[in-house]
This record gives structure tokens, C-alpha cells and sequence, in this order.
């Protein structure tokens, strides 16, 4: 497996020496599927219940059966880290965005401005939902749901997108807080 990279974050909090057996699992999985282990996974290494918690909710929101596709929740995860402009996440999902979609271009329009790519109108419907819960959301109102029901998203998906973008405003304020850092492999993946 290969080692944490230096300066994953700028906080000094030591990896738990003995991760539990099924984290040690994922971060051999991850290592053999990516390549590398996500930093952000390495982030939480310093404790087992929290990177099991933050794994476990992460592989739930973005990995399980959903009205969204895999797409549509990176697509959200994009429109959201560019709001709150996290580099991490940018860099990351970025990738995650050309590699799903087979577009170098819309990645990049993702990371810059949702509203240059050529979205269905779901999808700009559902980014304009994220990105005002991520901007104001004390201004949501029933119209704004309505307007994703009147493009196609039953209630459940509005719960799936609302979640998604909630989930990538934590991760975002915590990944600014500690100044973490997207591995390298992200930068060159998918272009």
C-alpha cells in the first residue's frame, strides 16, 4: 500500500496505528482500484469510527442506488465545491467528472461555471437547487422544489440532491479549515 502524502492537511494529528481491519480493507481497495488512497480518506486516518462514519456516508450518498446518477451527484459535488471554491474538492471531483462523463471540457466548465456546460434542464434545474442551498438556503421555499418536480425529480431525489449538496458544503468547510490537499494523481486523471 502505498504511504500517505506529505502535508496531507496543515494540521499535525498522528494516523491511528492500527486501523480497523475493514479501513485497512478500503484503503487497500482504493489503492488497487485509483492507485493511491484519496487524501481525504487519509485525513481521517487518525481515527477508525470517524473514517469508518465518513466513508460509510460518502459510499451511501454517491455509490448507492439513486434516481441520480453517479454523473448527476458529481455534477452536484462540482457546483457546489466551486461555490465555496475548495480546492480539493474542485480537484478531485473534477476528475471524477471528466471520468464519468468522457469529457474533458465539461469538467473543466463544471469547476468554472455550471452554467457554460450544456445541461439538460434537470440538470441545471437540480445545480440551481444545490447552489442556492449552498448560497441561501434560508431562502428555500416550496416553489424551488416544485420547480425540481416540475423537471422530472420525484421527492426522493429532491432528498438525494439536497443531501449531496449538504454532504460537499461540509466536506468543503473542513477541507478549507485544515488546508487539505487533493492528491497529484487527480490533477493529469481523465484529460
Amino acid at each position: 500500500m502505498k504511504s500517505a502524502t506529505k502535508n496531507v492537511t496543515a494540521l499535525s494529528i498522528a494516523r491511528e496505528k492500527d486501523l480497523s481491519e475493514s479501513m485497512q480493507a478500503y484503503f487497500a481497495k482504493c489503492d488497487e482500484k485509483l492507485g493511491m488512497i484519496p487524501n481525504v480518506l487519509q485525513s481521517y486516518a487518525f481515527n477508525s469510527d470517524k473514517l469508518e462514519a465518513f466513508v460509510n456516508f460518502y459510499n451511501d450518498l454517491m455509490l448507492a442506488p439513486s434516481g441520480l446518477s453517479k454523473l448527476e451527484r458529481e455534477i452536484i459535488a462540482v457546483a457546489v465545491s466551486s461555490a465555496n471554491h475548495c480546492y480539493y474538492c474542485l480537484t478531485a471531483h473534477g476528475a471524477a467528472v471528466r471520468q464519468l462523463s468522457g469529457s474533458p471540457e465539461l469538467g473543466e466548465q463544471m469547476v468554472m461555471n455550471f452554467r457554460a456546460a450544456d445541461l439538460d434542464p434537470r440538470q441545471t434545474a437540480m445545480l440551481e437547487f444545490a447552489l442556492l442551498l449552498t448560497e441561501a438556503p434560508d431562502r428555500i421555499v416550496e416553489e424551488d422544489r416544485q420547480q425540481l418536480r416540475d423537471v422530472g425529480f420525484t421527492d426522493r431525489d429532491i432528498w438525494d440532491i439536497a443531501s449531496v449538496a449538504a454532504f460537499f458544503n461540509m466536506t468543503n468547510r473542513l477541507a478549507a479549515a485544515t488546508d487539505m490537499r487533493p492528491n497529484d494523481a487527480y490533477h493529469a486523471m481523465a484529460r
